[in-house]
């Protein structure tokens, strides 16, 4: 499935919530169902860099897709990285790398995270970029 079919998938789930207390409800019920990273990958050299909570993230090709695992410290912020990997997880580096990130405006997240939740955003979305430059150099190699 491609990222902007999981994109319009995450803006229709958002959608069916009125009031944003619902959609931190959401959010929080993501964070609670993201599948669990191996205990290897929950160290310093995976952490993201410019969150404020700890958030592990890693990355892994499996035939020509990038596959993301992530965990945090915080629910709202693994809620976050839930819906993330979602939109990026199963996708080619290249397709990542095209890939927009409006449909986190459309949610509304970026109107109602504080400001160092948002900057924690930006920094999980750039990580995950990195990893795709990362994988597509190897793939180019």
């Amino acid at each position: 499935m491609s990222i902007a079919v999981q994109q319009q998938e995450i803006i229709e789930d958002f959608d069916l919530f009125d009031d944003w207390m619902d959609k931190y409800e959401h959010l929080i019920g993501l964070g609670k169902s993201l599948p669990l990273i191996d205990p290897q990958f929950k160290t310093e050299e995976f952490i993201i860099k410019g969150c404020q909570s700890k958030v592990w993230l890693h990355a892994v090709m499996d035939a020509d897709q990038v596959v993301f695992t992530a965990d945090s410290d915080a629910i709202i912020t693994k809620g976050i990285v839930s819906v993330l990997i979602r939109a990026f997880s199963n996708a080619t580096p290249q397709e990542i790398l095209d890939a927009n990130t409006d449909f986190i405006n459309s949610i509304g997240l970026s109107d109602h995270l504080s400001p160092t939740r948002a900057n924690g955003l930006v920094s999980m979305i750039r990580q995950m970029k990195l990893y795709a430059i990362a994988f597509q150099t190897q793939l180019n190699a």
